[in-house]
């Protein structure tokens, strides 16, 4: 089973994701928290991000395909954060057929833009752990992470500016994409403006 959630800034595809996973009981693989991972000591990363500019597809396919290869991922896993360019979606289908491997389904997350602003400019993160809160899961204490009691604040590329390019970003590429994985048959569209336990409903239906 591989699954892959796309869709713009603040659709939610990391919490569904995470909910998927744990429902089919394989790995969640967020390659935005590995370049996150990343970019901690690497300053040309960081500075992309903070920018709200896409990484190349070689940093990101060698990160993916070293994830991959470990153990727990034998039975599947769900993805998100990539692909996020036609080339990617490309680049993908090779690594995964280097491993006689094949996608179950691509689920395209929605979400009016006014929600996906809202969501993303009051989310905070926790400083310890890297949980993430916002208007859909509060933490029971302000400002404190509920899994380890750390402090959580606003990441610092969660600004309007940075928003704005993400959802411009996103809507160049994504189109070839949608596309893409409609022609293969594999594309179906889940609206994440509601209950995040839609999408494992979704998935069992399939």
């Amino acid at each position: 089973m591989i699954y892959i959630l796309t869709g713009g800034p603040a659709t939610g595809k990391g919490t569904r994701s995470e909910i998927l996973a744990k429902a089919l009981n394989i790995p969640h693989i967020s390659t935005g928290e590995m370049l996150r991972e990343v970019a901690k000591t690497n300053e040309s990363i960081n500075e992309m991000m903070q920018k709200g500019e896409l990484i190349s597809d070689e940093i990101i396919t060698s990160l993916l395909e070293e994830r991959i290869e470990n153990p727990d991922c034998k039975n599947g896993f769900v993805l998100d954060g990539y692909p996020r360019t036609y080339n990617q979606a490309i680049l993908l289908d090779e690594l995964l057929a280097k491993h006689d491997r094949t996608i179950t389904k691509v689920m395209e997350l929605v979400v009016p833009d006014e929600l996906a602003f809202k969501r993303i400019l009051e989310r905070k993160q926790c400083e310890k752990c890297g949980e993430m809160y916002g208007i859909d899961f509060p933490p029971e204490v302000e400002d404190v992470c509920d899994k380890c009691g750390g402090h959580l604040s606003v990441r610092t590329d969660d600004t309007k500016e940075t928003l704005a390019k993400r959802i411009n970003t996103y809507r160049e590429n994504a189109q070839a994409i949608l596309d893409y994985y409609k022609e293969k048959g594999l594309l179906m569209t889940v609206d994440a403006s509601h209950n995040p336990e839609t999408v494992v409903e979704d998935a069992k239906n399939i």
